[in-house]
């Protein structure tokens, strides 16, 4: 329930970190995207006004005679002017949609007004808003504002006589009613849409935490399976262990039978718990550790003598094993001949445990282009497909009550599953229930020629091999 509740909030606090930082990086796009949309706008009416005033200023400069007086030319220029040299108030005209202003149509948005060299409003033409400031500017670009709050954007330039004198300026502005009222609108649609946005992430996000935590979450009952499994499997022989002296100190007198007896049964488990604690180690070293001491192995050499080695053990349950060596050359790999070995020995004493009186487990060794090929094929029991993605977990055992029965600690196919992946090689298996069973495995070749000395790992299996054979010789000549 602790942990449940710890994976919910470490999934929350996911979940709220992805919330935030998407909302922190939407945030700062959107405000990106507006200011793009505001810069491109403001170029395009920039570049718009200029167009109009450029016209204008070209059709009216060659027309002006005497500074600060506006010719009659203008008129028609402008069909609605509003001369305001006079005036106490300036009045606009109402502007004629049908007449042209200057050839461009006339929009009800811009306006224009002239000013004498003294900064002296003369007149007005267009769609000249009331309530704008008569105090002349001579800045080019300007954003000003009516009485009412009203946005406008205006440029001033200088106008010259025909004789090149100062005339004074002309100032032409446009209204930004329309567009303001379009920016308006990308920030509605930016502040309505963020929330939405954030909304959407919020699920995804709590979507993407639940996946994320998935890999931790399995881990996390390996780790308590496996803890669970180590548990058990230390506690039956130290159990088994605790009984047998327990009942041994029950007794007032122990014969000298009974007394090996005891001896061989502490003895027994002692060997069980050494042997699982020894493969756990291995384990471990093989989980975070590279191979070390890589020397070049011939896998003729390691095949033929586990075949030697576990010939007794075979034939004393009544199990043929054999080898089917397929390469004339010896065949050698780079890897640490220590693993190999129990490589092989695991996959061979698996099957021979496996296989029923009678059955047959055969060591293939072959080689491909660019891969060293041992299969190990017996005509065992065979593993249901449903159990055969799990064969190489540890402590999972296929028959629970055969492996114990054997003694089996259900770490063998773990460790050569580790350690085919520390030599880059690759691990496959078939099996048909009650025909048996084949595991393939592949390691990468050494094309290197045979030229080494005998690796102390080699010499030390060979004195164990012609120890084994010489008790062996000695029991069945005595």
């Amino acid at each position: 329930m602790n942990q449940n509740k710890l994976f919910r909030l470490t999934r929350i606090r996911l979940a709220l970190y992805y919330v935030v930082v998407m909302g922190l990086i939407l945030s700062l796009c959107a405000f990106g995207f507006y200011r793009a949309v505001f810069h491109a706008h403001v170029v395009a009416l920039d570049n718009e006004i200029e167009s109009v005033t450029g016209t204008l200023h070209d059709s009216l400069e060659l027309k002006l005679q005497q500074p600060g007086i506006l010719e009659p030319i203008a008129q028609q220029l402008f069909p609605n002017i509003n001369d305001c040299s006079a005036a106490v108030t300036c009045t606009q005209k109402p502007l004629d949609s049908k007449r042209h202003f200057l050839g461009i149509v006339t929009k009800n948005n811009y306006y224009v007004r002239f000013f004498d060299t003294s900064g002296r409003l003369i007149a007005t033409a267009g769609d000249y808003p009331q309530g704008l400031p008569t105090i002349f500017n001579s800045q080019i670009w300007q954003f000003i504002q009516d009485n009412k709050g009203k946005e406008y954007h205006q440029i001033s330039v200088e106008l010259h006589t025909q004789n090149h004198q100062n005339w004074g300026y002309m100032q032409v502005g446009r209204s930004l009613e329309e567009f303001n009222s379009y920016l308006d609108s990308v920030k509605l649609s930016l502040i309505l849409g963020l929330p939405l946005a954030m909304f959407m992430i919020a699920i995804a996000s709590w979507w993407l935490a639940g996946l994320a935590m998935q890999p931790i979450y399995q881990s996390y009952r390996q780790i308590q399976q496996f803890t669970a499994d180590v548990a058990h499997e230390l506690r039956t022989p130290l159990a088994a262990t605790g009984a047998t002296v327990e009942s041994a100190l029950l007794m007032p007198q122990l014969a000298e039978e009974e007394t090996r007896d005891i001896l061989q049964t502490i003895y027994r488990q002692h060997r069980r718990l050494t042997s699982l604690v020894a493969d756990l180690l291995m384990l471990a070293r093989l989980d975070k550790q590279p191979i070390k001491q890589q020397e070049l192995c011939c896998l003729n050499e390691i095949v033929s003598d586990l075949i030697e080695e576990f010939a007794a053990m075979a034939t004393s349950v009544g199990v043929t094993l054999k080898s089917i060596i397929r390469v004339q050359q010896p065949l050698n790999i780079i890897g640490n001949s220590d693993q190999l070995y129990r490589l092989i020995s695991n996959l061979i004493v698996n099957a021979v445990q496996y296989t029923p009186t009678g059955g047959e487990v055969t060591v293939f060794l072959k080689k491909s282009d660019s891969f060293a090929i041992i299969k190990v094929q017996d005509t065992g029991i065979g593993i249901p497909k449903h159990e055969l993605p799990h064969i190489f977990d540890r402590f999972y055992r296929v028959n629970s009550d055969r492996s114990r029965r054997t003694g089996g600690s259900g770490l063998g196919l773990a460790i050569v599953q580790a350690i085919v992946a520390l030599h880059k090689g690759e691990l496959d298996v078939e099996s048909e229930l009650g025909k048996g069973s084949t595991f393939t495995v592949k390691l990468p070749l050494d094309v290197t020629p045979l030229k080494r000395k005998p690796s102390i790992s080699l010499l030390k299996n060979w004195y164990r091999h012609s120890y084994q054979l010489l008790r062996v010789w000695l029991a069945d000549f005595f």
